[in-house]
Order: structure tokens, then C-alpha cells, then sequence
């Protein structure tokens, strides 16, 4: 409801809702992100080829922890992989997806530090405030946490723990545009920065609003559903994304015809 307002108020003023939200960044960094657990070693390969190779997205992103952190050794062989395909220049997150315990999180950890891992998102459970600290004060990798904030009170609590190196905010959880921006302060309060997870042709209208913004998850499967959803989305090619200045609103029309297919009847 609150994205609907800020669109509808773009609307009336014929601004895009990047530069009415108050814009401070011309343009903001990406990474691609999907690398599934099930995925075969060749089908991640493809995946990270076509970002690095074919897109030139700099950062990408990977899966592990399949089955509760129980393949560790599984996790590691694909982290080496990735390494070995993207080579040295491309930054590499992993996403455990609260899979591991803390035991196996800092045994894994020490694995990530050799492979110049940069990024850690949830390594334990993100009700484990007291457990993302612990692992953050043992590496230099960043551990990311904060997806599922529905409230400012969330992430207050997740930034006073110090779980976190980069505080992950979701526009279409934390309470749209609005609450964003204050989930954002907090971050900024704590000389924090704040990552968009998921939802990327709407994250990039409040992040290049946000002062304090790190980037955008180009999540492989928003990515192909908004491309058959709208027309008007944003291109990550070269890491980068920004609002079209030349359209008001989203920027984005609903392809109502291709869009027919999916109708489910009641």
C-alpha cells in the first residue's frame, strides 16, 4: 500500500519515484544472485558466466547450506567452482539461508576467508542476534542479515546487537518506501549500510535515495518474472542500475495480454 501511494503521488506530479523519494545517487551497484543448492557444478557455471561474461555484473551471489548445513563439504567444492570460474577480479557472496548452526557457521567461515568470500547472509538464523555477532567479531568476511524485517523495531534490535556489517532491508516487507527510509537511519545511525533484497525494479527507486546504500540483489527469478510482467524494466548489465529520469512513476507498464496467460479462475 505504501509503494502504491508514493507511485500514485508520482503520478499526480509527473516525477519518477526515484527523484520524488529525493535522490542522491546517479546510479546504484548491483550483484546477481541465485546459484540454487540443487543446480549441478555446470549449471552454476552458466549462471555465473552469464553474469560475468555476458553482463558484466562484477558481484555475484551463490546458495549453500542445502539440507540444514548437513553437505558442508558440498558447499565448499561449489564455493571452489565459482572461484575457479569468475576469477579473482569478481566479488563472491554466499547466502546460507539461516541453514547452518554456529558450530558449523565458523567452521565454514575460515573456508570463506581463503576464497576471498565477501560477503556471509545469514549464516545462522536471524533470531540468533547474540550468534551473528559472535561470527562477525571471528572474520573479516561481512555477515549480512535483516531480510525479514517487518517492523523498525527488527532492525533496531539487529543493529544494536552488532549482528550485522551491512543491514538487508526488503521494500515489499520492511513496510514499503516509508519504513525503508527509516530502517535506513538506523543503519546510518550505527555508521552501517544498507543492501535491497530482491524486488529489484522497485529497490532501485528508494536506493538511489538512500544515502547510505550498498546495493541491489538482481535476484535471478524477479528478474525473469518482471521481464515477462512489464515492460520498462531496468537492464544490469555493467553492475549497475538507475531510474529513467524521462518516465514518471515506476517506469514500468504491465503487458496485460502476456500477462492473461497466468488468470487463475476462482
Amino acid at each position: 500500500m505504501d509503494i502504491a501511494l508514493w507511485d500514485a503521488a508520482a503520478r499526480f506530479l509527473e516525477l519518477p519515484v526515484g527523484r520524488l523519494l529525493g535522490r542522491v545517487h546517479k546510479s546504484v551497484p548491483l550483484y546477481g544472485s541465485g546459484g540454487f543448492t540443487n543446480q549441478t557444478i555446470r549449471e552454476l557455471e552458466t549462471q555465473l558466466d552469464t553474469w560475468v561474461r555476458e553482463q558484466g555484473i562484477p558481484r555475484v551471489k551463490m546458495k549453500i547450506a542445502e539440507r540444514d548445513g548437513s553437505a558442508i563439504d558440498r558447499d565448499l567444492t561449489r564455493i571452489r567452482a565459482a572461484r575457479s570460474l569468475i576469477g579473482d577480479d569478481v566479488e563472491l557472496y554466499v547466502d546460507a539461508n539461516d541453514g547452518y548452526s554456529p558450530g558449523q557457521a565458523r567452521r565454514v567461515v575460515r573456508h570463506l576467508e581463503q576464497y576471498d568470500v565477501r560477503w556471509f547472509e545469514e549464516p545462522v538464523t536471524s533470531d540468533n542476534l547474540v550468534g551473528l555477532a559472535r561470527l562477525r567479531q571471528a572474520t573479516t568476511v561481512d555477515i549480512a542479515a535483516g531480510e525479514y524485517g517487518y517492523d523498525l523495531v527488527y532492525f533496531a534490535r539487529m543493529v544494536g546487537a552488532g549482528a550485522v556489517d551491512c543491514l538487508q532491508v526488503d521494500v515489499t516487507r520492511c513496510g514499503g518506501y516509508t519504513e525503508w527510509a527509516r530502517a535506513a537511519a538506523v543503519a546510518a545511525a550505527a555508521g552501517l549500510e544498507v543492501s535491497a533484497h530482491c524486488a529489484p525494479n522497485l529497490s532501485t527507486h528508494v536506493a538511489v535515495a538512500t544515502p547510505n546504500f550498498r546495493h541491489i540483489e538482481w535476484f535471478a527469478d524477479h528478474d525473469r518474472i518482471e521481464k515477462i510482467f512489464f515492460d520498462g524494466v531496468l537492464d544490469p548489465t555493467g553492475g549497475t542500475v538507475s531510474p529513467d529520469l524521462s518516465a514518471a512513476e515506476h517506469g514500468m507498464l504491465l503487458k496485460r495480454q502476456d500477462v492473461a496467460q497466468y488468470l487463475v479462475s476462482p
